[in-house]
């Protein structure tokens, strides 16, 4: 299709594909084509109404962009770049074009040694020069591609249209990888949400079904929770890794990024046996982050501890841990942390950027979380738990399309049940300097840590709750 073509066809699409719940919402869409070899991307903007300020969030994207244009002026004069923002007229443009040199992109990103040739990974940062969105805008992303290429987007497929994907406000949390090329790509429906799992190709040939069948069992566990998976449109991107980026590990890295959407992606060495991938707790801990939005960096003990304390949870309530080692899990990790720069509080390792305190951020939250979730089924007597807590918050306001910070997120937290929990931890422990104090805890709930063993008490005084934490609800 010629590139005329696509924009008549983007401006007659616009009013189909537009929201009609606002009056003042406004919807941005782009086509983005190819050359046949995938070398060389163009797009065209058509926008909601003009625009006078359009960015990349990527510092390299200037380098790979190329003969940007008002392609509604007679002249078409270009239009000149400045760090990451475009120089527009003051009274703004309804439609620019550009091109971008994908190839040269996609030579930059370092992981793109791992995958086969017919395969890459281009951030959307590098290439999607776009306004600023509010709640209640849309940009929306029609791909026309050559044949036997795919994509796949952290973006949200808009139904009934082919390649075309709505990028939503979001916390930006990091910048998400963009996939092209030949694939391999599923949609796995779990209750509450159809997950659109893509794993790439690496140089060497690996099998594929049991990747997608651990990515499902994995997300299900999630659903151990409160019954749903958090949210409805999770893209998930599967990344084999070479030798270069592996490790022993079957899963060497993983991250949840919120970048126009909610992805969750995961670092794999496809050489491992598959009861290595179901025996390691990081997928668990990247899914677990998507019951929380995004807690701001200076508060990141918050979302990562409560990450770290459903691993091992959801891990046990799926058959892979067993009770003791789940316990056993949590206790090394507790004192892994309290180890941790004690002359810290929870805040001054958040904010100082994780030098030499990573086990105190992920298990000071962790062991907050099991604080709170033992205070709500004691005082409940079962009724209610850290799991019912989370089931409201996920009703109320999950997916968050802003970040949030440490007490406003506890301050919710603490509207959802009928006494305040969250808030008083926080103002006990967050800027308390060494590691809360969570033993006396242990102790009620019969968790003796033992040299390298835990052995648990059955006459304790919480043994019931301790039993009740690590049981599917």
């Amino acid at each position: 299709m010629n590139f005329m073509k696509s924009a008549r066809l983007l401006l007659f699409s616009l009013t189909l594909i537009a929201s009609a719940g606002s009056a003042t919402a406004m919807t941005h869409e782009y086509v983005v084509s190819f050359d046949g070899d995938m070398r060389r991307m163009q797009v065209m903007a058509s926008f909601g109404e003009p625009v006078d300020n359009i960015a990349a969030r990527s510092r390299e994207a200037g380098d790979y962009l190329d003969n940007v244009r008002d392609c509604t002026t007679a002249n078409s004069d270009r239009i000149r770049i400045r760090n990451r923002r475009m120089l527009l007229p003051k009274n703004g443009i309804d439609c620019l074009s550009y091109s971008v040199d994908l190839r040269r992109a996609a030579r930059n990103e370092r992981r793109n040694a791992s995958l086969a040739k017919s395969n890459f990974i281009v951030s959307p940062a590098d290439w999607l020069w776009r306004p600023t969105i509010s709640d209640d805008d849309d940009i929306i992303v029609r791909f026309e591609l050559p044949d036997n290429v795919d994509v796949s987007v952290p973006w949200i497929a808009v139904a009934g249209e082919m390649n075309t994907f709505r990028v939503v406000d979001s916390p930006e949390t990091s910048t998400a990888f963009a996939a092209f090329g030949q694939f391999q790509y599923r949609e796995i429906d779990i209750s509450g949400a159809s997950l659109r799992v893509t794993i790439m190709q690496a140089k060497e040939k690996f099998r594929f079904d049991p990747l997608f069948e651990w990515v499902h069992d994995t997300a299900v566990a999630v659903n151990l929770v409160y019954g749903r998976f958090p949210n409805p449109n999770t893209s998930v991107l599967v990344l084999p890794m070479g030798a270069r980026w592996s490790s022993d590990d079957a899963v060497t890295f993983g991250r949840v990024v919120r970048d126009g959407g909610e992805t969750v992606e995961l670092f794999v060495n496809p050489k491992r046996p598959i009861d290595e991938f179901y025996d390691s707790w990081t997928a668990t801990h990247e899914f677990s982050h998507l019951m929380l939005p995004y807690v701001k960096e200076e508060h990141r003990w918050i979302s990562e501890g409560f990450a770290s304390y459903y691993q091992n949870v959801l891990m046990a309530r799926d058959g892979r841990y067993t009770e003791e080692r789940a316990w056993l899990k949590l206790s090394q990790g507790f004192e892994r942390g309290r180890q941790s720069r004690p002359e810290m509080s929870l805040n001054e390792a958040a904010s100082e950027g994780w030098r030499g305190a990573t086990m105190k951020i992920y298990w000071s939250g962790a062991a907050i979380a099991l604080m709170a979730d033992t205070e709500l089924r004691q005082r409940s007597n079962g009724d209610e738990s850290l799991d019912s807590v989370l089931e409201r918050l996920q009703a109320c306001c999950l997916p968050s399309d802003h970040s949030w910070s440490g007490t406003e997120f506890f301050t919710k937290l603490d509207t959802l049940v009928e006494e305040p929990v969250f808030m008083p931890l926080y103002r006990r422990y967050a800027n308390t300097t060494g590691f809360p104090d969570v033993q006396p805890l242990l102790d009620d709930l019969g968790v003796d840590f033992v040299g390298n063993q835990v052995q648990l008490r059955k006459t304790a005084e919480l043994a019931d709750v301790r039993i009740a934490i690590m049981q599917t609800p």
